[in-house]
């Protein structure tokens, strides 16, 4: 008997339209295009207008994924959003998101886990599938990061940009289909990269706005050590759990945080330019929405078929860090 297993059978993308260019950050604060580019292979990123919420992003990008399925939102039985950049603390952007598109029979939540987000938010979707519990489960990937960018902070402000990424997750029992995954949490990580104020913690006050806390701080030396050991580690410990090396994977989907966390990797596994997804030139660090986007990247470059072995790998904030491995089923793309 074949096993139930959970497929993506769609996935829609939405990125806004004005570009910030690295020549455009060399007039906001002190940098220049070379030194973005050669340490992280950013070029530009996509950015919405101030006051834009995440869920304008989210759901244009949804309702492609639901076009190109041939569905309407009422089919829908859970929506899981990934993000750290929710429109309110409360409630969950997924209930936004439920209501902006009319999927009224769909219940939802979010998940917090940073650049980790989307793999995790795609392991719980997937459970849902599997068990028989649902049929239809729409999982997000999305940020709008510049709503807690400091561009006086030149370490953190050139990294990121703003997009949301959408797939649709339905049962199928054939060989295809999310495969198994691999997370992982290292806490005592939180203190390199957060938002120090807003939370039970620290709340705000005049005094944590004064201080620029309602914005990303990172300890970049830190992050990018536990990421390049972490990116590699778990992407081989899954493939090893599953019979595999790196020479059986088709395509490899890392989370676009820096291109050189991407190639160590990538040189680790021994995986060719051609199997490696790369878009971070034009998106820059998207947070949750960076393997969606990479998804629909290697879409329209045409490198991706049924049934080819696809590795999705993530780190993140927390420390977060999220694999998934999955047979690629196949799906209508224009």
């Amino acid at each position: 008997m074949s096993q139930r297993r959970a497929c993506i059978t769609a996935l829609g993308t939405c990125v806004p339209e004005r570009v910030l260019t690295n020549a455009d950050l060399e007039g906001i604060v002190d940098t220049s295009d070379e030194w973005i580019r050669t340490r992280t292979g950013i070029e530009r990123r996509h950015v919405v207008e101030p006051g834009t919420p995440t869920s304008d992003l989210i759901v244009p990008a949804a309702r492609e994924a639901l076009r190109r399925r041939g569905l309407g939102p009422e089919s829908l039985d859970l929506i899981i959003v990934a993000t750290v950049t929710p429109d309110m603390i409360f409630p969950a952007t997924a209930c936004i998101v439920q209501d902006k598109l009319g999927a009224s029979r769909a219940w939802g939540f979010d998940v917090s886990a940073a650049c980790s987000g989307f793999p995790y938010a795609l392991t719980m979707g997937a459970q849902f599938i599997q068990t028989g519990a649902h049929r239809r489960v729409l999982v997000v990937g999305a940020d709008v990061m510049t709503s807690i960018l400091d561009y006086e902070d030149r370490k953190t402000c050139v990294l990121f940009g703003d997009g949301a990424g959408a797939v649709l997750l339905e049962p199928r029992e054939d060989e295809t289909g999310i495969l198994d995954f691999s997370h992982q949490v290292d806490g005592s990580g939180a203190c390199y990269l957060n938002l120090p104020a807003g939370g039970s913690q620290r709340p705000a006050t005049h005094e944590t706005v004064d201080q620029r806390l309602h914005y990303v701080h990172q300890q970049g030396a830190h992050v990018f050590k536990y990421a390049v050991r972490k990116f590699a580690e778990s992407a081989e410990q899954l493939l090893l759990r599953n019979d595999f090396t790196g020479t059986d994977v088709d395509l490899f989907v890392a989370h676009q945080a820096n291109i050189r966390i991407i190639e160590a990797a990538q040189q680790r596994m021994g995986l060719p330019d051609s199997k490696v997804v790369k878009n971070i030139n034009e998106y820059g660090n998207t947070t949750a929405a960076t393997i969606p986007l990479a998804l629909a990247t290697a879409l329209d470059e045409k490198r991706v078929d049924r049934g080819d072995l696809v590795l999705l790998t993530a780190v993140g904030a927390g420390f977060t860090v999220g694999s998934v491995l999955l047979r690629w089923s196949g799906i209508a793309w224009d």
